[in-house]
């Protein structure tokens, strides 16, 4: 019998953004995961932000774990699995770090830093390297630990996440330690579920660069993997829309993990309602800032062009950004205040009501896709993932192009 094809979305709430945990409300969830379900999605991914759920490293919010039972009961009642993503540090464009691990006069531990918030502030802060700071590592396998042995049983858990573009929040000094801290974090989590799949959200940037979670090390220790990837936001686009990319970093990753890959995040944002596609300009965290919005019938055309291409290359499913576009009460705060393009990403409006992608995504769910267990479009690696990643951009581009002409 045929595997079927995931369908889902990433998830924070419209009323809420990434404000739910300590603001929660299980009507609004409800509401929300019915929608979800009545699109006919079948997985819904969500995100622990690191400092709600452990405000001090010696301890996990009881508050998170009350409402997170919640979402896990009526996720069940819907039918809808959950795809639970730990250490949630970087966001749409903030980082969100830890009060405890926030430490002055040292360098940031990733090469991003456009605004960090820390208390559901921003504040003037660095902090010390998840990868390699102790008490992080020790409050790490405490949140594993707690969360895991807690809902490893729960009918809505559907897989294990060991962050979302985690290279963005810090990025482990060497590939060797990138690689040992998958492998103990993933071996936490088998001690104490054997049932459920791990794996780490990684985006384009580890198919860019060796940033320290390379794609062949982190799904080589991992059960499932999985790649986020935009056309609007890579310079080697054909266009801000081009329905081939995203098809293509699965079947690269494939190529380098040997394993299927789950498209876990792609999207994009919307122009205003009636408007046709065209460039925002402002200034966002001090600097100019150029962001591609699409005409909602635009991205709708794209999303229709990808969903058949990423069946044709093997994925195991296809999971949007995101779930909402967020209220008008909630431009003032990170990450809308400065990444205004973010409050624009979703499914439906900020008053709720259906994008034209919505109903393609229906449409296509209909359908019941399975996963295609001989792919007609592939990428074949005439190198080792070990030559790969001694120029990772050069061949990333020379292997699209070699993609995009059949080879």
């Amino acid at each position: 019998m045929s595997e079927p094809f995931i369908l889902g979305v990433n998830y924070w709430p419209r009323r809420k953004a990434m404000y739910w945990w300590q603001d929660f409300d299980a009507g609004e969830v409800r509401e929300e995961f019915s929608l979800i379900a009545d699109l006919g999605l079948n997985v819904v991914r969500l995100f622990l932000l690191w400092d709600d759920w452990q405000p001090q490293p010696d301890a996990v919010s009881a508050d998170c774990l009350k409402h997170f039972a919640t979402v896990c009961d009526i996720a069940a009642e819907q039918g809808l699995g959950l795809d639970v993503t730990f250490f949630t540090g970087h966001m749409s464009g903030p980082n969100w770090s830890p009060r405890w691990l926030l430490q002055t006069g040292i360098p940031y531990p990733t090469g991003w830093m456009k605004q960090l918030v820390s208390g559901g502030q921003i504040v003037d802060s660095s902090y010390r390297n998840m990868f390699t700071d102790p008490v992080a590592l020790a409050a790490e396998k405490l949140l594993l630990r707690t969360v895991v042995s807690q809902f490893k049983d729960h009918p809505a858990i559907w897989l294990w996440n060991l962050g979302n573009e985690p290279d963005l929040f810090a990025q482990p000094p060497t590939a060797a330690l990138g690689r040992a801290w998958v492998r103990e974090m993933v071996a936490l989590i088998k001690e104490l579920d054997a049932v459920h799949p791990v794996t780490t959200g990684l985006h384009v940037a580890s198919l860019h660069a060796d940033n320290g979670l390379r794609v062949d090390d982190v799904f080589g220790a991992s059960d499932l993997a999985v790649m986020h990837g935009y056309p609007m936001y890579l310079p080697w686009a054909r266009h801000n829309l081009d329905p081939d990319l995203v098809p293509f970093t699965c079947a690269l990753t494939t190529a380098l993990s040997g394993k299927p890959c789950l498209m876990e995040e792609w999207g994009g944002c919307t122009n205003t309602p009636g408007k046709a596609s065209e460039v925002w300009e402002w200034t966002a965290y001090g600097e100019p800032r150029r962001q591609f919005m699409a005409a909602e019938d635009d991205l709708a055309a794209y999303i229709e062009d990808v969903l058949p291409r990423l069946v044709a290359v093997g994925a195991t499913g296809a999971m949007l950004w995101c779930y909402a576009d967020y209220i008008e009460a909630l431009w003032d705060k990170p990450p809308c205040s400065e990444s205004i393009h973010e409050r624009f990403f979703g499914l439906v409006r900020p008053d709720g009501s259906l994008k034209p992608h919505a109903e393609v995504l229906r449409r296509f769910a209909a359908t019941r896709p399975t996963v295609n267990p001989q792919p007609s479009r592939t990428v074949t690696l005439d190198i080792t993932p070990d030559e790969y990643y001694r120029d990772p951009t050069g061949h990333l581009v020379r292997l699209y192009q070699q993609y995009l002409n059949g080879g």
